[in-house]
């Protein structure tokens, strides 16, 4: 069998899939980006969450609001709501992240929910529950997942991702989270690049 083969084609269909999906994801993650931005110039917060993989991609993005190795800064107020990655049904997961939501969030927040599945409608409860609270709302989404997509409103940031595997839709989501992360310090703290 020839690993560097499958290897090679896997990193070229995530590259491909990148590509393509430039000009159709840069405006939702431009006004994501200052939704965040905004939130935090007004001493808002930015509650994170996700189900399954999902949820460890709200880790990473608290992480690198919290802690940017390559820029030194003040930690950004941001929070994970804890989903279990593991296998725990995502309508129980996310019943249990619209209670987070209930119990922490607060208006003037913003709500990162990452959801990278084709068909689950079981976060929509959770923007709901963002809603009631009069939080903003940033959703990374599966493009065809139409239960998510019924319950953005206009002032919503939603970013479309479009992908057959779930694989790519992660990866075509971790690139999202990384743009995200890099416009919002660029906001807050300017071009650290520059002399």
């Amino acid at each position: 069998m020839d690993f560097y083969q499958i290897i090679a084609e896997r990193f070229q269909g995530t590259i491909e899939s990148i590509a393509m999906s430039v000009d159709e994801m840069a405006g939702p993650i431009a006004q994501g980006s200052e939704l965040m931005s905004q939130v935090l110039l007004q001493d808002g917060r930015i509650l994170c969450c996700g189900t399954g993989p999902d949820a460890a991609l709200s880790q990473l993005f608290c992480g690198y609001l919290l802690h940017n190795p390559e820029q030194e800064r003040p930690a950004l107020p941001v929070f994970d709501l804890g989903a279990s990655t593991g296998i725990v049904a995502c309508d129980e997961q996310s019943q249990l992240i619209a209670s987070q939501v209930r119990a922490l969030g607060q208006e003037g927040d913003l709500l990162l929910l990452i959801d990278s599945s084709r068909h689950g409608n079981s976060m929509s409860s959770t923007i709901r529950a963002a809603r009631d609270q009069g939080m903003l709302i940033v959703a990374i989404s599966c493009n065809e997942n139409n239960a998510l997509a019924d319950v953005i409103e206009p002032g919503d940031a939603h970013i479309e991702v479009t992908a057959d595997e779930q694989a790519q839709r992660i990866e075509l989501s971790t690139m999202a989270l990384h743009s995200l992360g890099q416009l919002i310090e660029l906001s807050l703290f300017g071009d650290y690049n520059q002399d």
